[in-house]
């Protein structure tokens, strides 16, 4: 079997393109995400159940693939690698979420114990800092392209870790009109990452 023959037609079609892309081809990334944005967000609001969740885990699973471009190897499908990106980010973003809203009524469950324990002290465990470096390095990159306005939504959404409805209250601002606004800057940085990866 020849090089990369135990790859589909597609999955040959991603890997020229991730070639590509590497090499500065902004159309290459454009492609990348058109082919997968819809049904990397569909699996992660089948995990997350909750539509703007997804929408910020799809653009974070897109911008840690495109700045660990270089890591990708032909063994596997451009999309198998991928979609592990966004799953891992995904049961990172679950775990986290659940840790926050355990019981912390039971003296006995050891779980609660360490939730609280971490929930009072605002520590992180290796992994997390991690998470959050890699989130930190993205969203820092690109916010300084977008209108202000929506850059201080994007910092109070992904640096703060503000709901929808803090935000809303923080700007004195109609919930219905953050959460336009939060999409047309999430569009804004699909936007960014597809085309200026290399400032990324």
């Amino acid at each position: 079997m020849g090089l990369n023959e135990h790859l589909s037609d597609r999955a040959r079609e991603d890997m020229e393109l991730v070639h590509k892309a590497i090499a500065g081809d902004q159309y290459a990334y454009s492609l990348l995400m058109g082919r997968y944005k819809d049904s990397i967000n569909y699996m992660l609001l089948k995990m997350v159940h909750n539509r703007d969740d997804a929408d910020d885990l799809t653009i974070e699973a897109f911008g840690k693939a495109f700045l660990n471009l270089e890591k990708y190897t032909p063994d596997y499908a451009f999309s198998t690698w991928l979609f592990r990106i966004a799953l891992n980010n995904a049961i990172d973003f679950i775990r986290k979420k659940k840790l926050h809203t355990l019981s912390l009524d039971d003296d006995n469950d050891e779980s609660s114990k360490y939730a609280f324990s971490k929930m009072k002290t605002g520590a992180l465990d290796p992994e997390e800092i991690v998470i959050k470096d890699q989130r930190a390095l993205l969203m820092r990159t690109i916010l300084d392209e977008l209108n202000p306005k929506y850059k201080t939504l994007l910092e109070l959404r992904y640096f703060d870790e503000l709901s929808y409805d803090e935000i809303a209250e923080k700007l004195n601002m109609p919930l219905g009109t953050v959460k336009a606004q939060l999409f047309r800057a999430r569009n804004f940085l699909y936007e960014i990452l597809a085309e200026r990866r290399g400032r990324i």
